[in-house]
């Protein structure tokens, strides 16, 4: 949907992206993509991993040594088996809901570090510093909940990384069969934001997602980068704002 595929793809200062093949979804197609930071340190930190292929780690490998493996939710976490085999120094990080998820699906995701919601307590456990994320979750308990997505904001480069809370398909890049269905689900582009289904399992619980949201907006990002469909290069505070308003 978004060639070429499994090429590293220049966003800022330090930050790219690469474009996966499509995942299937209920039946559906969904875009996959992955963001690579080089940190400070010069280490690589990798989010939510995209189908392997062995020319894209020695792109990301001449960029610097990949040190975090990231899953931002459960829907994200199907190849990240291939990029830990493949990167056995690199600390794997999840939130609490993924590997309960793995499990029953009969794999077996290892983490190093579970993505809590105290940020601060994991820089003892080799979390980098200049990488801020929040844990949202979609239930009263944090273990079992309907859905857990983490959030990251990158500071020195001024970019937000989304997953699955706003997506945004361009209908054009879409199979013809597909769109009447992405267009019900209310996450088509120009008015990209969390298909009916995510909207739906935040129905009691959007005190804590707008919290979460005033903090985004608080960071005052300059790019929001997004796993599903087009990104916003600009004009992020006002994109924020639209795609989160069914939230007040």
């Amino acid at each position: 949907m978004y060639p070429p595929l499994f090429v590293l793809k220049p966003v800022a200062d330090n930050i790219w992206l690469a474009d996966g093949p499509a995942v299937s979804y209920f039946g559906l197609p969904f875009p996959t993509r992955m963001t690579i930071i080089r940190l400070e340190n010069g280490g690589i930190w990798l989010h939510a991993p995209v189908a392997f292929r062995p020319q894209l780690l020695a792109q990301v490998q001449q960029l610097g040594p990949i040190q975090h493996l990231v899953t931002p939710n459960w829907l994200h976490y199907a190849y990240l088996q291939e990029w830990q085999q493949a990167c056995p120094d690199a600390l794997v990080w999840l939130p609490p809901a993924v590997q309960q998820r793995a499990l029953s699906r009969h794999l077996t995701q290892q983490a190093d570090c579970e993505l809590g919601f105290a940020p601060d307590s994991l820089a003892a456990a080799g979390w980098p510093a200049e990488v801020r994320f929040l844990l949202i979750s979609a239930g009263a308990h944090q273990q079992n909940s309907s859905h857990q997505e983490t959030v990251f904001f990158h500071q020195p480069s001024k970019t937000l990384i989304l997953a699955c809370l706003i997506e945004n398909f361009e209908l054009d890049k879409c199979p013809l069969w597909s769109r009447p269905l992405f267009w019900l689900a209310g996450n088509v582009d120009p008015d990209g934001k969390a298909p009916l289904d995510l909207r739906w399992r935040f129905r009691h619980h959007k005190g804590s997602l707008r919290s979460a949201v005033l903090q985004m907006l608080a960071w005052q990002p300059k790019r929001l980068i997004l796993s599903h469909g087009r990104w916003y290069s600009g004009h992020v505070m006002a994109e924020l704002l639209r795609a989160f308003r069914w939230v007040k």
